[in-house]
């Protein structure tokens, strides 16, 4: 008897995050955040949940403020999520501290775009 073979492949699965500040509206984050989800899924990972946060501008180290950060962290933990996607570019810095804070890989949109482009050069 012949044995049935999966190829399906497993995705990774992602937490997207974004940032409300005075110059953009929720309307316009949920947007963005769909259009990143749909980059992703492009790039073969699942979207899982979305995290936004109100703030006036970035946090210089970690993007979000260190309560968002644990509530993320927290979900990731319980969730077994892989992959943390930000919809805004991240300095250095930034992606070596969220790096060590959630001990995942992180992402921000242009990283995400370029290996969208990697992936689809092979």
């Amino acid at each position: 008897m012949a044995e049935n073979i999966t190829t399906d492949t497993i995705q990774d699965r992602a937490v997207l995050i974004g940032l409300i500040t005075r110059e953009e509206t929720v309307e316009q984050v949920d947007d963005y955040l769909n259009e990143l989800a749909f980059l992703a899924e492009t790039a073969g990972i699942s979207s899982v949940k979305w995290f936004t946060q109100k703030m006036e501008k970035p946090d210089s180290k970690t993007f979000i403020g260190k309560g968002k950060a644990e509530e993320v962290l927290a979900y990731v933990k319980e969730n077994e999520i892989d992959v943390i996607i930000f919809d805004d570019d991240l300095t250095p810095s930034q992606m070596r501290n969220l790096e060590k804070i959630f001990d995942r890989k992180i992402y921000d949109r242009s990283l995400l775009i370029l290996d969208i482009f990697l992936l689809r050069a092979r």
